[in-house]
This record gives structure tokens, sequence and C-alpha cells, in this order.
């Protein structure tokens, strides 16, 4: 490994021993910003709550392409799937985390990697603009809205976006998915006036009728359906899903109320979706609510994803990238608010090992990672975002 490698390490370490929950990223904000300064880089902070935004000009004109990296632990609490621990201890870094978080989807990983690409050009020469975007808050899905809201990212006029994300696939490995994503997500409620118990039972049973997808229920099923987006023949059966979660409540009237969550891929359904839950409600003498409009899916851009795919197979080697057909269809991201910004792609970056029983599984109460990834995630996105200001 590099020195820069072992640097990086050692920030992902100290990150991942003072986790921070959305809103509350202030000592990791603070470290990027040191980093990114001493690299030469323009920082603005405070950006929407604890964003980080810095800026390398190159010596000449050129696109501006931007790059993110999100920042912000697990609310142990709310935030982590209920998979039983596999045999695997959990490493030093769990021994001293804050308690009620951790970093168990990889953000420590994704704010380490950020550094390093944004380090990395600084030393050379660069054509263009580079954009660094640390955000907070990706958990809730309240960090990307809120740092848009500032107007910065749009005044910068990013050409491009891209981001990584950790996911269990061998270390070593980026995932493109040419078109593909992550789901859309809406909330539904279901309010059932004068209902008893026996037909709110039926509601949300007819409800859960119309998922098509359930989550997996061991870290094993869950690497399964990981692997299941890259096999074409598996695929184009979860290229269209609905994952569906319910709770039950009442009004202050009394009144039994459904929630319902739908994550939904392709987003073009949340329409249909609305009206049959409608129905459903209106056949129980109810009506529907929609407390805000659906989150939209992360939708790639073909077009770029699979420009990526090729230039980074050139890069690392064709063993390197690997290709997904299908949408992981469990979880949301707020990096889709980037990307109707401007077109781009999140990338999956692999930080299993089997050999050494790293799981690489976001959000299992044990997850780990091979912290070799940061340094193969550092190389793929520096090649490409400085390819992607000569394109």
């Amino acid at each position: 490994m590099t020195n820069i490698d072992d640097d990086l390490i050692a920030l992902r370490r100290e990150i991942h021993r003072r986790p921070e929950p959305a809103g509350e990223e202030r000592e990791t904000a603070g470290l990027v910003a040191e980093q990114l300064r001493a690299a030469g880089l323009e920082v603005t902070t405070g950006v929407g709550g604890h964003g980080v935004v810095a800026v390398l000009d190159g010596a000449a004109e050129g696109p501006t392409v931007a790059y993110r990296a999100d920042m912000d632990a697990v609310d142990t609490r709310t935030g982590a799937l209920p998979f039983p621990r596999s045999d695997r201890a959990f490493d030093e870094g769990f021994a001293s985390r804050v308690p009620g978080a951790a970093h168990l989807c990889g953000h420590d990983l994704h704010t380490a990697i950020g550094v390093g690409v944004a380090r990395t050009p600084a030393r050379g020469p660069v054509h263009g603009r580079l954009v660094f975007v640390f955000q907070p808050a990706e958990e809730p899905l309240r960090g990307a809205r809120a740092m848009l809201g500032t107007g910065i990212v749009q005044g910068l006029a990013p050409r491009e976006f891209y981001a990584l994300h950790c996911a269990p696939f061998p270390a070593g490995t980026v995932t493109v998915s040419p078109g593909y994503g992550l789901p859309g997500l809406d909330h539904v409620r279901m309010v059932l006036p004068g209902s008893d118990d026996a037909t709110v039972a039926a509601v949300v049973a007819e409800v859960a009728a119309l998922g098509t997808i359930a989550y997996p229920r061991s870290v094993a099923e869950y690497h399964a359906r990981f692997r299941a987006v890259l096999d074409p023949g598996i695929a184009a059966s979860i290229q269209e899903s609905v994952g569906i979660a319910q709770w039950t409540e009442r009004t202050p009237e009394g009144w039994p109320v459904a929630n319902v969550l739908l994550r939904v891929w392709p987003q073009e359904r949340f329409p249909e979706l609305r009206a049959r839950l409608g129905r459903l409600a209106a056949d129980a003498g109810g009506r529907v609510e929609f407390p805000a409009d659906p989150f939209p899916a992360l939708v790639n851009s073909a077009e770029l994803s699979i420009a990526a795919g090729r230039h980074l197979s050139a890069a690392l080697g064709a063993e390197s990238v690997l290709w997904g057909r299908a949408s992981w269809p469990y979880n949301c991201e707020d990096f889709a608010l980037f990307l109707d910004e401007a077109p781009g792609a999140q990338f999956y970056l692999g930080v299993a090992d089997a050999e050494t029983g790293i799981n690489g599984a976001p959000h299992a109460p044990d997850f780990a990672a091979d912290e070799r990834a940061i340094g193969h995630g550092v190389r793929a996105m520096t090649s490409l975002l400085t390819a992607r200001l000569g394109a």
C-alpha cells in the first residue's frame, strides 16, 4: 500500500471510532475540512448543516465534475437490519463506538475515499474543476435536500455527478449499473374511521400482498440477493419491485390508521400504487393521505455508467468491474437528488472478503469492510473523474 492508503485507513479508523449520527457530524466535517484545506482546495463548511463543499480549480478551462461522499453514522436503534450476528467478532472500532450510533453502512469509508480522491488530483494538473460534496444526514434522507437548499452546489453547475457506496462484493471490484440504481420511497396513510380490528387486519393483509420482494433474513441471503443483480437471468425477475413496510396507529379521535412505506422501482409506478391503496381504503370506508410527494428513485445515467465501466475496465482491468443488471430493491438514497441536478451514477465498491469473514453487508449488526478497498476506491474514482474532465 502507498502512504496515502495508510493515511486514509487511519482517517477511516478515527471516524469509525467516533461515529456521529445524522445532523451531528461536527467532528467528522472538521476532519474533512482540515484535510482538504491542507491539500489546497477551496473549502466551504456548514453547508446544509455540517456539509462540506470543496473546489479544486484546474490550471486550464474545462468542465465541472462533482463527487459526493456521505458522512453520518447509522442510528443503531432504528437503522440496523435485524440479522443475527455472524461468528465474526466486532472489529476494534465497535468497542469504542458512541452509544446509539455506529458506522454500519460504510460512510466512514466513503468519507475517507472522498478525501483521498480530493487529495490525489491536487498533486497534478487538472483541466476543469472538481467539486467534492461531503454530505451529512444521508441515512434519514435529509442531507442532500438541505445542501441543495443553500444553492451552493447548483451555483457550481456540475456537468456530471458521481458517488460510491460500499457493497458485499469482493474487495477490489467496482460495480456499475447502467440505467438502474435504487428505488424511490413513498409514505401513505390509510385512515379507516369506524373500522374494527378485523377490518384493519384485512386491509393490512391486502396491502402486504402488493409487495413483490421481502427483506433478506440473514447476511447470507443478503449476499445472495446482491449477487442476483449481476446475473442477467435472475435480475430480469426483479427489474420491477415493490417493498412494503407497515405499522398501525390511531388518530386523536381514535380512528385506526395503517401507515404504508413503499420502496418502488421504477418510480413511474407510484401513481398506480397510490391509486390501488386509495381503492383499498375506500372499500373499507376510509381514505388515504399523502404526507409528502414520493422521494425520487436514484437512477444512474445509462450512457455515463457505460462510459465509466469501460474506462474503469481499461484502467483497472476487466476483472475489477462488475455489471449490475437490476436495481437493488431494499434501500433508498438521497444522492438521487444530486442526480436530479446533473446526470451521473453511483457505483458499488466491493468491501467484502469471504476468506477472512469480512461480510461487507451494510446495516448488518456486524458490518465490516476490507480496508484495502479504500485505496482501490480512491484510484478508481480519481482515474474516472480526471478522465471525465477530458471527455
